[in-house]
């Protein structure tokens, strides 16, 4: 018999991600109601907002009906809404938990939410028994899906009815043992910009994850129409955008600033847009460029926007779009150091061929290196981090353009005293071509991502590690 009365309750089980839900049922001698879903409620007690799309109703006639152990890649929320089912889940999500076993009954005053990958079977204890699953994909050919024998011994489920007794379908009954299983693989990171600096650091990161895929401007155009059905998109957990237009100078000019706009805005409302439809984390790079600089302290997450230039301004749209996506992380960041061309490898160029150069000084701000933000990024993704703004730098002292210079001659055997410091006015006083305002300071406050657990590294650390040599 139904239980009427209870209060709104989750329980957690073995299996992660699978939690049973006592629900409040109100009854009288005309029957019951119940809130079968109910967002606000259920997402606050901690049920993923899972956008269920779909919704489906098993109704069977008799008891004793099993339906197989199913896993398949979207979420489920299951509830009866007659009768009483005996349930049973087993991971089949490729991982340390693989081939772990939970069971319950449930009636209309339990449900249960059913992640990806976890397999799930239903027998029925009552004659006329229905239940109903909430889904958030829509069933497709293409989708993968994994099988259990319901049979099976290593899981050794103790159905009330014996299967022997119980009706099953022939398609059931020919489900592999867990041995023979194939794992639902974990939902695809898709990572756009693979070959840029943050793309490479990225790379590096998740070497060896067979579920991050990397992706060029070659491999997946966001201007192209056909965008949305360009992958499935629902097989994806997260896209990372590391592909951005930074060319702050020329970004002044027509070309630069149409090449911009396309790049940093109308590129980043398509991936806004494909994360929001799809339910996937969307996390974007953003820049010290929003700020004008003006602040005599570190700036936070949450301080207005006042971008300076064209860069900054199409930098600062872009997030104002990624902020809308229910999931998403915007990683700010500044003063960007990874493989390639940059100003450190430039320092180092010019100590080792003797030449003296004039460096501005009254810019202060913090080195990123590249493999500091990969890091963070996957942090972010891994603890599941509440969705937001981020600042990501290295940590330590901030320091002036000059003022870097001279650690990078000094860390590589050189005299310090050969940079000289001069003011922004003074350094590009004779530029022949346009040049973007830049930000004074651009030191970022780093509570944030520190309050996640997450420790950036050491900013002069981390550029002795870069010179990858020896200090004097």
């Amino acid at each position: 018999m139904t239980e009427f009365g209870k209060q709104l309750t989750a329980i957690e089980t073995p299996i992660p991600g699978l939690v049973v839900y006592e629900l409040p049922v109100h009854g009288d001698s005309r029957g019951w109601f119940k809130e079968n879903w109910q967002r606000e409620k259920m997402t606050t007690l901690g049920l993923p907002d899972f956008g269920p799309v779909q919704n489906n109703i098993s109704f069977n006639d008799a008891a004793g009906t099993t339906r197989g152990i199913h896993a398949e890649p979207w979420d489920k929320w299951v509830s009866v809404a007659t009768g009483r089912i005996f349930g049973a889940w087993v991971d089949l999500r490729d991982g340390p938990t693989f081939g772990a076993v939970f069971t319950t009954e449930l009636d209309p005053s339990r449900a249960i939410f059913v992640p990806r990958g976890v397999g799930n079977s239903y027998q029925t204890l009552e004659a006329d028994t229905a239940y109903t699953y909430l889904v958030n994909d829509h069933w497709s050919p293409n989708a993968s899906y994994s099988f259990l024998n319901l049979a099976d011994e290593t899981v050794a489920i103790d159905w009330p009815i014996p299967l022997t007794n119980a009706e099953i379908s022939a398609k059931d009954l020919a489900h592999p043992r867990l041995a023979d299983v194939t794992p639902i693989a974990p939902r695809k990171i898709l990572v756009l910009g693979a070959s840029g600096q943050l793309g490479s650091a990225l790379r590096e990161e998740f070497a060896g994850a067979g579920h991050v895929e990397f992706a060029t401007r070659a491999d997946l155009d966001l201007a192209d129409p056909a965008i949305a059905t360009a992958r499935r998109w629902r097989d994806y957990g997260a896209i990372v955008n590391a592909a951005a237009y930074t060319a702050v100078d020329l970004a002044e000019t027509a070309d630069g600033r149409r090449d911009a706009w396309a790049a940093n805005v109308t590129g980043v409302a398509t991936l806004a847009r494909l994360a929001t439809e799809n339910g996937l984390t969307l996390v974007h790079i953003s820049s010290d460029y929003v700020f004008d600089g003006t602040l005599d302290r570190p700036y936070r997450e949450d301080d207005p926007i006042c971008p300076l230039g064209v860069y900054g301004q199409t930098k600062a749209a872009g997030d104002a779009i990624v902020s809308t996506v229910p999931r998403h992380y915007i990683v700010r960041t500044s003063w960007v150091i990874g493989e390639g061309k940059n100003f450190v490898r430039t320092m180092a160029s010019l100590a080792e061929r003797g030449i003296d150069p004039a460096v501005v000084d009254d810019q202060i701000g913090r080195l990123t290196f590249t493999a500091d933000i990969a890091h963070g990024i996957r942090h972010l993704l891994d603890t599941k981090a509440p969705a937001g703004t981020y600042n990501i730098t290295s940590s330590g002292d901030a320091m002036s353009w000059a003022e870097v210079a001279r650690a990078v001659f000094s860390f590589t055997g050189n005299d310090p005293t050969r940079v000289t410091g001069v003011s922004t006015e003074d350094y590009f006083g004779t530029a022949t071509g346009p040049v973007a305002p830049r930000p004074r300071n651009s030191v970022l406050d780093l509570a944030r991502i520190t309050g996640t657990g997450f420790a950036p590294s050491d900013g002069r650390a981390s550029l002795l590690e870069y010179l990858g040599t020896p200090r004097d």
